[in-house]
This record gives C-alpha cells, sequence and structure tokens, in this order.
C-alpha cells in the first residue's frame, strides 16, 4: 500500500526522534509487530533494487543473503595498473551502487530508467565484487566522518567509499564488521 510507504518514509525522514521513541516503546506488543513490519519493508526495498542488477554473470543467490543496498563515492587506489588509474584516483569518485551480501560485495553503476511512474525505476549496471573471504576494512579515514576503506587482498586494491551521512557509514561498517567476524 502506498499509504504504508509513506508511514515509512516519514519515519526514515525523522529517523533520530523515531529511535528515541522506539527505546521507549520497544518492548510493547505494537512496536514488535512494526519492527517486523519494516524488517520486511527493508528486504523488499533491497530485492527490488538486486532485481535491476544487470551484467552479473553468476548467480547472485550464491552470494547468500543481501544485507544491504545503497548509493555510494568511490576513490579507488590499486597497487598493480598503471600510474594514469592511480592520478585519477585522487580526484574525481565513481558514482557506485553498492549490495552487501554474506559472501560478496557487488559494485555497480546506477542507470536512471526513462518512463513514468513504476517504469521510471533504475538499473545497475554490474562493475565487480569483491569475496568477503579476503576483504578488510578501515573505520576512518582522515578528515571525513563519512568515509571509511574497503581494502582487498592485503591493500592490492583500496576502496575509499564516501556514505551520504556518517549515520550511514556507520551501519554499513557494522554489517560489514559482522559479516567478517
Amino acid at each position: 500500500q502506498m499509504e504504508d510507504f509513506q508511514i515509512y518514509e516519514k519515519y526514515c525522514q525523522n529517523k533520530p526522534r523515531s529511535e528515541s521513541l522506539w527505546r521507549q516503546f520497544s518492548d510493547s506488543v505494537f512496536f514488535q509487530a512494526l519492527t517486523s513490519i519494516l524488517g520486511i519493508l527493508k528486504a523488499v526495498n533491497d530485492s527490488m533494487h538486486q532485481i535491476a542488477i544487470t551484467g552479473y554473470d553468476g548467480n547472485l543467490n550464491e552470494l547468500g543473503k543481501l544485507l544491504m543496498q545503497g548509493s555510494f563515492s568511490v576513490w579507488t587506489d590499486h597497487k598493480k595498473g598503471h600510474s594514469k588509474v592511480k592520478d585519477l584516483a585522487r580526484f574525481k569518485p565513481m558514482q557506485r551502487h553498492l549490495f552487501l551480501h554474506e559472501k560478496a560485495v557487488l559494485f555497480c553503476k546506477k542507470r536512471e530508467e526513462n518512463g513514468e511512474g513504476y517504469e521510471k525505476a533504475p538499473s545497475y549496471s554490474y562493475k565487480h565484487s569483491l569475496n568477503m573471504a579476503a576483504v578488510g576494512i578501515t573505520e576512518n579515514v582522515k578528515g571525513d566522518a563519512r568515509k571509511f576503506e574497503i581494502w582487498y587482498n592485503a591493500r592490492e586494491e583500496v576502496y575509499i567509499i564516501q556514505a551520504p551521512t556518517p549515520e550511514v557509514k556507520a551501519t554499513w561498517v557494522n554489517e560489514i564488521r559482522k559479516v567478517l567476524t
């Protein structure tokens, strides 16, 4: 129902307030019912994005549960590869939509589709993925509370990721930590 989503939207917009209320009333049955509904809404929302991934040749179901998805600015810094890449890496970030699964994190490029209403859904062209078994994370990047680092194969590849807000960063860092432990 559209109204339900509007309620959810309001909840998201007032998240700090909602969350303090949440803590006050978390014992009540109503909030337990609401928690599970929000969980379901998040899962549905995430999977709607996941369905829109194109160009991934494997089977997404083999990557385990989809935990998080969202848009970020990403800078890369690779040891291998020519110096041009390194020079570029310093400046202009790429806009990437990340899908965090239990077994891998996928980097995709978001394409806005033309169309009306539901037809206007974005699609994501798959760029590359990192196996979570070889991933490391640096929580704090100097000078920006929104940035964290995902690195691969003992820092052979480093991805500096900037979340839209420090809160989003914290949520992602926590989820990634959970996967890694």
